[in-house]
């Protein structure tokens, strides 16, 4: 795909990250869109890690309001990865009737992602009836927005995040209420276009290594990111596949 023909749409909470993209890509095609935390505080309950509890986490259950109607399919990713392939390869994956296209994980334990009280009460644990829900990472997904908003997921999404704050039915902030409104539902997608977990576990953030296979992204996910190790000058040997993206330019 030509650089020209891809459109970047950047969701922030700070006015800041404009000039710095313009100034260090001049002919980049991109619109910012600042996302205001007051739509989703009063919505927020704790986590395991407080930065899963900051705002900006949220922004992508409203990118179907954010956005302008007329951007129907997107590609969401995280700010903390690296494509290294043709995204173009990503667009053109077929969602079938999906609203959503992620790569699932469906040997991972799914009930740990929810607490004794979510499993133990047939209300909340029946969400999963006649599906079979897999974990995915929420940091890169392809999304058919026309559909989000015909169906109303947002609200879906909202509501559960209303439970969870009377009833703490899970632990790990904005990821949750994704699996309880899509797992199961999810148009699959080549495990390539995400190699999470880069940051290691959501409290150590331990060094990880490559999963095995082909890569096409490279995702820190978890608690160490690679721009904080390099800052630190304690990085972890996959950091250096970061260091030159680094659009603060720190020396390392």
């Amino acid at each position: 795909m030509c650089p020209e023909s891809v459109f970047f749409h950047f969701l922030v909470s700070e006015t800041d990250l404009e000039t710095l993209v313009r100034s260090t890509f001049p002919k980049l095609k991109f619109k910012v869109y600042y996302f205001d935390p007051e739509i989703v505080r009063s919505l927020i309950s704790t986590s395991v890690r407080q930065a899963l509890e900051q705002p900006l986490n949220y922004a992508r259950n409203y990118l179907a309001d954010l956005l302008e109607p007329c951007v129907r399919r997107v590609i969401y990713l995280d700010s903390d990865l690296v494509v290294v392939d043709d995204i173009a390869k990503l667009w053109t994956t077929s969602l079938g009737a999906k609203t959503i296209g992620a790569p699932e994980y469906c040997h991972t334990n799914f009930s740990k992602y929810f607490t004794a009280r979510f499993w133990s009460e047939r209300r909340y644990a029946g969400t999963f009836e006649g599906r079979k829900p897999c974990y995915f990472n929420t940091g890169v997904m392809v999304i058919d927005l026309a559909k989000w908003r015909r169906v109303g997921y947002t609200k879906r999404i909202e509501r559960w995040m209303e439970i969870q704050r009377n009833d703490r039915i899970y632990e790990l902030g904005s990821l949750p209420p994704f699996l309880l409104v899509f797992a199961g539902q999810v148009a699959p997608i080549e495990h390539r276009w995400n190699q999470h977990g880069l940051g290691g576990d959501n409290v150590r953030g331990s060094c990880r290594d490559l999963h095995p296979g082909p890569v096409s992204l490279l995702h820190w996910s978890g608690s160490g990111k690679p721009w904080s190790r390099l800052d630190s000058r304690r990085p972890c040997p996959l950091d250096a596949l970061w260091a030159p993206y680094d659009l603060y330019g720190h020396s390392h």
